[in-house]
């Protein structure tokens, strides 16, 4: 974060106290990580002494940071755990709303997996979108790659079973990618699908071990296939979830979404700047943006840059494509 001259806002030094020892060693970090990262994303300097944190940068850094470290000390105090990642996703988040309440988004639990890592939303957006796959029988998750679109749809659908709310997950995608084509892949159908749905075990297995997830793939009660498979089926008391939906023509989202039985969820994912359907062909997930909104029980969540869960550059790839795309645009509109 660029740090503002002293003729904009001159420097200022605050002193924040937390009273519980134990408490603050886990706020800074191992070797005061925390604070380290603190100081690199919001331009002030940090200072530990004791149980006080002192912060000296300008007013609107100060008051950021001092938010932040408020917010996070909150967290712990409710015994909820700081890791290196909710430090950045806290000052992501309080940067661009300053009331946000980050035990409010962090705390949405969503799943703890096998493996015991808590997975909950990492953004106001994700949090959303965790509320809206709770209230509403079809989602739509709309937002480029790494923003936990169908990650989070992955940990809804996991905690969804292991509840009993449903008696099957179904994860499809469409075999559609980077203009290859199965008829040039090597072996038999379930050889030459497989590598497409891939992204969806690799997901699977993040949060279950596997022996669980194949055990439950066996059994029919996971199933994971591409979405011509769909076809003709009605799909009772299941969370079904259709990742890479940007490559699913017109008459693919209605056949999906006309699936759906009794008693069961769908999400969609996708991400509308990386259409790899053929030239001519319309995507349907972006007329399903356009006609179904206002229909009672669908929702919509857009997810942004701001959003990205992945390594920090990719935020800023994103956004460099984006500028770049509208460029072009601009200048197609100028012709």
């Amino acid at each position: 974060m660029k740090k503002s001259s002293p003729s904009e806002a001159p420097d200022i030094s605050k002193k924040v106290t937390f009273p519980d020892h134990d408490l603050i060693m886990a706020l800074c970090g191992e070797r005061n990580a925390h604070l380290h990262l603190l100081e690199k994303k919001t331009g002030v300097t940090v200072n530990l002494r004791g149980n006080m944190v002192i912060l000296q940068g300008c007013d609107w850094e100060v008051e950021l940071a001092e938010n932040v470290l408020n917010q996070l000390y909150k967290l712990l105090k409710n015994r909820r755990p700081v890791y290196q990642d909710d430090v950045e996703y806290a000052i992501r988040i309080l940067s661009t709303d300053r009331a946000a309440d980050l035990e409010t988004i962090f705390r949405e639990e969503v799943y703890i997996s096998s493996k015991k890592k808590i997975i909950t939303p990492k953004s106001i957006n994700q949090r959303a979108y965790v509320t809206s796959v709770r209230t509403s029988d079809i989602v739509f998750a709309i937002g480029p790659a790494g923003t936990g679109k169908t990650y989070l749809a992955m940990a809804m659908a996991i905690s969804a079973l292991i509840k009993k709310e449903v008696n099957r997950l179904v994860l499809t995608r469409p075999a559609v990618e980077a203009g290859e084509h199965l008829g040039f892949l090597p072996g038999d159908l379930y050889e030459k699908v497989n590598p497409y749905l891939r992204p969806l075990y690799d997901a699977l297995h993040d949060m279950m071990d596997f022996e669980g997830a194949s055990r439950l793939i066996e059994q029919g009660v996971i199933e994971v296939a591409p979405l011509a498979f769909m076809r003709g089926r009605t799909l009772n008391d299941s969370f079904v979830i259709l990742d890479e939906a940007q490559n699913v023509t017109r008459e693919q989202m209605k056949m999906f979404l006309t699936r759906l039985g009794f008693s069961s969820k769908a999400v969609i994912t996708g991400d509308v700047t990386q259409t790899d359907l053929p030239d001519g062909k319309a995507s349907g997930l972006i007329e399903a943006d356009e006609i179904l909104h206002g229909i009672k029980g669908i929702k919509f969540v857009h997810l942004t840059s701001m959003d990205v869960v992945r390594h920090p550059l990719v935020q800023e790839i994103i956004d460099a494509y984006e500028r770049v795309e509208k460029e072009k645009r601009l200048a197609v509109r100028k012709v």
